[in-house]
Order: structure tokens, then C-alpha cells, then sequence
């Protein structure tokens, strides 16, 4: 097999908004960067498919305290202060930049300041991979990253994966590795989440690392039936209908959402329609996210007057806030050598137990990126000129890469994602979580994880998607363990079984391992009642 070897001082691994600001952090840093992207850095992602809102508060002290009160009860109280001061701080400066030095077009009010609360995700992706070559980042485009390379004593030492294009093998040898791979949402077809199969977190696990708030993993967002636009935000004006035209009670973008998962489960249709918005926000909704509105205009569906039939998608951490475990303000994780960013990494410094759409993640993505870059150049520096390229390194993957037993046929890596999507797509197991029905899941889930540990295998192309269906599977265990391990109502993590939040689970939850999934409370430091 012929394996094409580079060496670097930081390697990112993603596409998104994170791992570009990684890339330009480390850069920015004087260390040679490489950035590997499963897709084409610029356009896969959810960020690139569609728009966000940022989390962009102007340092004025009253502002920063409404900002910060806003989502603590929401998140169950479990965010950090002193984190989300840093997040404001940090997304402010380089939102501030991305409009100078990026020349990125933000609108401008009527007193013609220039509007950076939001972004456009096609432009916004465009220049930042301009702005990453620019300062010298090498980018590997449509080569998922398969497994983490580590050297003697564990750290990280670089990663190996598979270009598609060239139909070729690589591995980089790095000083330091982020991890920017996004979140998981199971291939549920919601926008831009193709690439986000949870890849990142199997590596960081498979490394050593702790992941933290998986519980936090049962989003699903409204989309037009049979569409995957998954933008939520204009939901709030919306009214939400029955087959027969009768409004259906109880349903809502926020707060309601449970009333449409279980309508849908009866075998009846949900319809909406934003007609609670008026003239002026229409107009400003078409200016702010011109993208939601393309499914409607080519459906020849004017969305404010007609109705139009709803369903919902799972986006389980793209949307949610669990990821792997941060442990330092540099977006260290814990094994030497390896950092994270983005919705791969938890979000809850910042958001607790509960994020929507864009704002928050937003600005993490931003922030994490950028301090994650700086914090892997800095330990890159630290090893010495020239060795990472020439120390030892082993491969760190397991499942789908190295099977403990005979490898099983080339495609069995489509019936172990079925199984998870058995068990993570459908409302009545994720969203209308039971303790029962999370045990059995959990219980089919770990009997599909021995199985695909044991045989599953795959080579070239298909060596990806047996580690996208591994990567799959372990976060789907990692999320009803956590959910288990947490019998309470708080933040996203709702409990049918038990709907009041508890005192004592106010803590967050880690979780981790690969063969044996274990969860243990996390230290309240930094835990705000």
C-alpha cells in the first residue's frame, strides 16, 4: 500500500469555521500548518450550506450581563462565567477583523454602522479559506482523516486518512493535532451535516480523552417535509396546524416542539405557517437568511401565506452541546499534543446544557478555533525544531481500522449504521427520552458496537465509511450513557420519566470509553448556581 508522507508543525483536521480559524490561529503564529478536510474546505459543513447568527455583543457591561443571563437557566446552570466573557471577548475582536482584514460585507444599519451579528455561511467559508491560504496554510481537500497517530509516550504526534480524489493513503506527521471535525448527526439528512459523523470524537477517544455533556445530544430541528433546510430561528413566527386546518395546540418552535414530535408519531401531518411575522419582518428575514427561503421560492410555497407540511430532523451535536472534554483555556483535551474546537469539542463553558442554532456555536467555533490553533503551535514549538517529523508514531484506531477478529464483508458498514439510526433517529427513543427506552438502545447499540469491533473493516474509500459508522456507534453509546446517567429534566437533556430538575445532578456528566462506556460526575469548578 503506498502512503504518501508529509510533515508540519500543526495539523487541523475539519473544514468548518473552527478548524479554518484554527488554521489562521496557528499560522498567525509562525508554525507551518496543514489542514486536511473531509470535504472541500469552503463548502461542506453545516456553517457553509446555510447562515448563522453570531454571538456578537459590543464590550459594554450591561450588554455583556443580559448576554451572559440569557441562556443559564435554559442551559441548566452548568455554563462558566468566566468562559463566556472570553468567548464575547474573543468573538467580538475577530469578527471585528474578519470584516477588516477579511473584507467580509456585513450590511450596515440606518446610522450606517456596519450590522456583525450575523453571517452569510457561502461568503463567510469563502473567505476564510482564502484568508488561510493566504497565510500559508496547506489545505488537503476531500481527505477524511481516518485514525490519530501517537508516538512512544501517547501524545499525539499527527493523523493518517485517505484521499479520495488521488485514491491514495497519507499520513502527516504534526507537532500537535486540533481536532475541528464538527458534531454527529447520524447522516439524518439535515443541511450540511453529510460530513458530521462524530469522527473526531472516536479519534480523541481512541487517544485517551474524556468527553463531557453527550446527555445534551436530542436536537432535532423543523424542516419543510421532505427537505433538509433545518433553519429554525424563523419558526418562532410561525403557527403550527393540524391536517384539517385547526391549530394544533401546544406546538412551537420553542417549547412546543415536543407537541409536533408526537403528532408526527401518530401518522399525522403537522403543517406550519409564518404568519405571525409582519411586513417589516419579512423583509428583514428575507435580508438576513435568504437561503431558508430557496427551498420555498423553487416549491413555488410563499411561507408566510401558505401552509406547508413540517417534519423533523435529528442533529444530535451539531446542535447539541456535548463533545470532547476541554481542560485547558488553550482547548487542550487532556493528551498531550491534541486540541479541539468547535461542536467537536463541548459547549458547555458557554451554553450549559442547552444551544439553538448559530449564536453561541457561532462564536465557540470562532473562539475555540482560534485559541486551539494558538495552543497547538505554542506545543508544537515546544518539542524543538524538526521532531515531529522524525519521531516514531503508532496508529491510534481501533473499530472499522484493525477488527480484533475475521473481518466481516466490505459493505457491513451500512448495516451498523442502520442500527444506530434505528436507535438515535426515531422521537420516541432521542427526543421523548425514557429510561427504559434508552436502556434498550443502549443495550442494541453495544451489542452492534462488539459486533463491528470484532469484524468490521474496509479499504480506500470504504476504510472511511467504516469509521464513520464506528464513529457513529460510539457517540450514540456515549449519549445514553451520559442520558442515563442523568435522571432529570435540565437543559436539552429532557426525561419523560423524570421531568423536574434534580439538585443533585447539578454537575456535569463525562463520559468515555470505547469498548466499556463509563460516565462519572465532573468537579463543579466553574459551575454557577
Amino acid at each position: 500500500m503506498t502512503v504518501t508522507d508529509l510533515a508540519t508543525d500543526v495539523l487541523v483536521v475539519g473544514g468548518g469555521p473552527a478548524a479554518a480559524w484554527a488554521a489562521l490561529g496557528a499560522a498567525q503564529a509562525g508554525v507551518r500548518v496543514v489542514l486536511a478536510d473531509k470535504g472541500y474546505c469552503g463548502t461542506s459543513g453545516a456553517t457553509a450550506a446555510g447562515g448563522t447568527g453570531v454571538w456578537y455583543v459590543p464590550p459594554e457591561p450591561a450588554a455583556r450581563e443580559a448576554a451572559m443571563a440569557s441562556r443559564e437557566g435554559l442551559g441548566g446552570y452548568l455554563a462558566d462565567r468566566r468562559w463566556m466573557a472570553r468567548v464575547l471577548d474573543e468573538t467580538y475582536a475577530r469578527m471585528n477583523e474578519l470584516g477588516t482584514d477579511g473584507r467580509y460585507p456585513f450590511p450596515t444599519g440606518p446610522d450606517g454602522r456596519p450590522l456583525r451579528g450575523g453571517l452569510q455561511g457561502p461568503e463567510y467559508m469563502r473567505r476564510m479559506r482564502i484568508r488561510i491560504r493566504r497565510a500559508g496554510v496547506r489545505i488537503l481537500d476531500h481527505s477524511p482523516v481516518t485514525e490519530l497517530l501517537t508516538d512512544a509516550d501517547g501524545s499525539v504526534a499527527g493523523a493518517a486518512g485517505y484521499r479520495r480524489q488521488a485514491r491514495e493513503h497519507y499520513r502527516v506527521r504534526a507537532g500537535a493535532v486540533v481536532l475541528a471535525t464538527g458534531g454527529c448527526a447520524f447522516l439524518s439528512g439535515a443541511l450540511g451535516t453529510n460530513t458530521n459523523t462524530g469522527d473526531g470524537a472516536l479519534f480523541a477517544a481512541e487517544a485517551g480523552a474524556e468527553l463531557s455533556g453527550m446527555e445534551f445530544s436530542n436536537a432535532y430541528g423543523i424542516a419543510p417535509e421532505g427537505t433538509s433546510v433545518t433553519k429554525t430561528a424563523f419558526y418562532s413566527f410561525a403557527t403550527f396546524y393540524q391536517e384539517d386546518g385547526s391549530v394544533l395546540e401546544g406546538a412551537a418552535s420553542q417549547g412546543g416542539r415536543s407537541v409536533i414530535a408526537r403528532t408526527l408519531l401518530d401518522g399525522a401531518k403537522v403543517y406550519a405557517r409564518l404568519d405571525r411575522a409582519d411586513d417589516a419582518a419579512r423583509t428583514a428575514m428575507r435580508r438576513a437568511q435568504p437561503n431558508f427561503f430557496l427551498t420555498f421560492d423553487r416549491l413555488g410555497i410563499d411561507p408566510f401565506t401558505d401552509r406547508f407540511a413540517v417534519t423533523l430532523l435529528a442533529e444530535g451535536t451539531v446542535r447539541g452541546t456535548g463533545g470532547i472534554r476541554i481542560t485547558g483555556d488553550d482547548c487542550a483535551t487532556g493528551v498531550p499534543g491534541l486540541y479541539a474546537a468547535g461542536d467537536a469539542a463541548t459547549r458547555e463553558e458557554i451554553c450549559g446544557g442547552f444551544t439553538g442554532g448559530g449564536s453561541h456555536n457561532a462564536a465557540w467555533a470562532i473562539s475555540s478555533g482560534s485559541w486551539a490553533g494558538a495552543g497547538a503551535a505554542a506545543h508544537a514549538r515546544s518539542l524543538g525544531s524538526g521532531r515531529a517529523a522524525c519521531r516514531p508514531v503508532t496508529g491510534a484506531g481501533g473499530a472499522g481500522l484493525r477488527p480484533t477478529g475475521r473481518p466481516a464483508a466490505a459493505a457491513g458498514h451500512r448495516a451498523a449504521v442502520e442500527l444506530v439510526q434505528q436507535e438515535v433517529l426515531p422521537y420516541d427513543k432521542n427526543y421523548l427520552r425514557r429510561g427504559d427506552r434508552l436502556a434498550a438502545s443502549l443495550r442494541a447499540l453495544d451489542a452492534g458496537w462488539a459486533e463491528l469491533r470484532a469484524g468490521l473493516h474496509g479499504e480506500g474509500a470504504d476504510l472511511v465509511k467504516a469509521r464513520q459508522a464506528a464513529a457513529m456507534t460510539a457517540h450514540a453509546r456515549w449519549m445514553y450513557a451520559a442520558a442515563l446517567a442523568r435522571p432529570e429534566t435540565r437543559g436539552m437533556a429532557r426525561r419523560l420519566d423524570h421531568p423536574d430538575q434534580d439538585p443533585r445532578l447539578h454537575h456535569r456528566i463525562l463520559v468515555g470509553g470505547l469498548d466499556r462506556v463509563w460516565t462519572r460526575p465532573a468537579p463543579k469548578a466553574g459551575v454557577r448556581a
